[in-house]
């Protein structure tokens, strides 16, 4: 079975794994997730990454802890990847990219790609 794509809040709920870097309750995990989104979706979205290997629990009483299992930024690229792919024009798709940079972001962007063509 093909898996799918993640979703905006299972992105959101591996961006807040990935920033607290320790195991992790959904109670606290949903409060650092834009809107706080009900208890209950917040698990179902955990139990999702757990069942697509892409976070870990461990027991804590009558909780989980969960905990990335991956890189974040290898998942965030391959993301990334994937809609370049699939565009029709990737280098308009680059050129808006670069856009919406800001001048730390876009410094950043130009180290790498100089570093990468030495």
């Amino acid at each position: 079975m093909a898996r799918r794509p993640l979703g905006r809040l299972e992105a959101e709920v591996l961006a807040a794994l990935a920033a607290v870097g320790r195991p992790v309750g959904a109670a606290e995990l949903r409060t650092r997730l834009a809107g706080e989104p009900a208890h209950t979706t917040v698990n179902t979205i955990l139990s999702r990454l757990h069942e697509k290997k892409l976070v870990t629990r461990v027991r804590d009483g009558r909780r989980y802890l969960y905990r990335l299992a991956v890189d974040e930024s290898r998942l965030v690229a391959d993301r990334m990847y994937d809609h370049l792919r699939y565009a029709n024009d990737p280098r308009s798709v680059l050129s808006r990219f670069v856009q919406t940079l800001s001048p730390d972001e876009e410094e950043a962007l130009r180290q790498i790609l100089d570093s990468s063509s030495q």
